[in-house]
């Protein structure tokens, strides 16, 4: 732990998005997830190109964007690179006008990259034929995020919309469904 709440929370979030990308097979890359259109890579790719671009709307530079040729090597580079940038002073504490009112840039990068970090690691398990299990801290980030997002989560290129679940599933079960996501991994 540092004295940077910030980067330890994505240092959690984007070990255990390492974590699953680690232990995918090389099939999963190039098969389909279940985010619409995309594949395994696909989301890799999603989840380094907004930080990036996130990080680069606010003058955070992190170099050159990996090759995602290896969709794992190139997230321990881009994680590197942003636990890099996240650990220079002033940076995570930036103040800036977030469509919800005044913000930091930390807090903000928190929000909703250290969602993604979460919510796709269910997505590529999936492209490579697995579950993936949330712990209560994973679920506390996808639960806090569709409170907070509201209805506005299923906008276009966000999340599909929710999925109707038995009053007495489980709260991983209820959580995926919130994302638009069933529970199951197709066979």
């Amino acid at each position: 732990m540092t004295d940077n709440p910030i980067l330890d929370a994505y240092t959690m979030r984007s070990d255990g998005f390492a974590g699953v990308l680690d232990a995918a097979r090389p099939a999963a890359w190039d098969a389909p997830s279940p985010c619409e259109g995309w594949t395994g890579r696909d989301v890799v790719a999603h989840v380094v190109d907004t930080q990036r671009e996130y990080l680069a709307r606010h003058d955070v530079d992190l170099g050159p964007r990996p090759d995602l040729a290896e969709p794992a090597a190139a997230w321990h580079a881009h994680a590197d690179a942003v636990r890099s940038a996240l650990a220079l002073p002033g940076v995570v504490d930036r103040p800036f006008e977030a469509m919800t009112g005044p913000s930091t840039l930390g807090a903000t990068f928190d929000m909703f990259y250290g969602f993604d970090m979460v919510a796709h690691r269910w997505d590529v398990a999936a492209a490579d034929g697995r579950a993936h299990r949330f712990t209560d801290a994973d679920l506390d980030v996808l639960e806090g995020m569709v409170a907070a997002m509201g209805e506005h989560l299923y906008g276009e290129g966000v999340c599909a919309p929710p999925l109707d679940v038995p009053a007495d599933a489980d709260r991983q079960t209820r959580a995926l469904a919130a994302l638009g996501r069933r529970a199951t991994v197709p066979a």
